[in-house]
């Protein structure tokens, strides 16, 4: 198996419980609180090291965040690449509404202090065909990526959360593109999920492209291939980290040289368990229940 780099945010989540989200000049009260690790990067590595793949975590910490280091120590993950700085931890606001439905605010903290210096270190004992797997939550995005291609990394880019800066990243140098319909939109210009494909395919002809679209699964194209993949049927509990299981296991198959086809299977089964439990990293599922698992499989609609 080749070796993952995950430069990636590491967040403290707060996780508030509601019956609906909070409105404009409204205030409510919640009916639970639960406090987890989080951060899509800390997701996303959790998730890579529980799909069976060799996993390396480079980010930034605060002093408070000696315990979020230890739950990706816990799941397998190499975390000699983290640095600890002397501002907080990233976290986030999370509101879960009685559908399992959330909504976000985030706080970058120490996520914002990668420099051009500490992603030389990170990328050191990385080379040609190793995958990098990145997200919009740390800064420094455009070096990281051109050191990637430097160094001949296969460059996972996860375009979440999407802001306008993104458009201005060096985007050709993505190998994988993994969007939900949101990015997808925000990026192409289009709206329905085949026009998304069609514009991204257009737009990085070189690049493969994974848009997931909630309940009707998701959709995967490359230069010669497309494939379609559904979800499982599981009671919905919280979709917090649903994006970031799902990628995790794509992105860990892949770099183990399962095919594409397998790959969509074993992740889209990953984040339904995902989604029928609470929290985030916590959600995630290790390889043998993902192997083991006997869901009814919902097709695309």
């Amino acid at each position: 198996m080749k070796k993952i780099l995950n430069i990636g945010s590491i967040n403290i989540d707060y996780v508030y419980g509601v019956r609906h989200f909070v409105r404009p000049g409204e205030t409510i009260s919640s009916v639970s609180l639960n406090v987890f690790p989080g951060g899509k990067g800390l997701n996303q590595s959790v998730a890579l090291s529980r799909a069976g793949g060799s996993v390396y975590h480079a980010g930034k910490t605060g002093p408070d965040g000696g315990g979020m280091i230890e739950v990706m120590r816990d799941a397998g993950v190499d975390v000699s690449l983290v640095e600890t700085t002397g501002s907080a931890t990233g976290h986030a606001i999370i509101q879960v509404n009685s559908s399992g439905e959330n909504c976000i605010i985030l706080h970058p903290g120490a996520n914002h202090e990668l420099d051009d210096a500490f992603v030389g270190r990170a990328m050191d004992a990385f080379g040609e065909g190793d995958f990098i797997v990145l997200q919009n939550e740390v800064n420094d995005m455009p070096h990281i990526l051109k050191s990637a291609r430097s160094r001949r990394l296969r460059i996972v880019f996860n375009l979440a959360p999407f802001g306008p800066e993104i458009k201005d990243y060096p985007l050709e140098l993505v190998d994988y593109f993994l969007v939900n319909e949101t990015e997808g939109r925000e990026l192409s210009g289009k709206s329905a999920p085949e026009d998304i494909l069609g514009e991204m395919m257009a737009m990085f002809p070189s690049s493969a492209v994974l848009l997931t679209i909630g309940r009707d699964g998701a959709l995967y194209r490359d230069a010669g291939t497309t494939i379609t993949r559904g979800i499982y049927e599981v009671p919905v509990v919280d979709t917090t980290a649903a994006g970031d299981t799902f990628t995790g296991y794509f992105v860990s198959s892949v770099a183990d040289g399962i095919p594409v086809s397998e790959a969509l299977r074993r992740a889209s089964v990953a984040s339904s368990i995902a989604v029928s439990r609470k929290g985030a990293s916590s959600s995630v599922p290790t390889l043998s229940e993902t192997l083991a698992a006997d869901l009814k499989y919902l097709p695309p609609r």
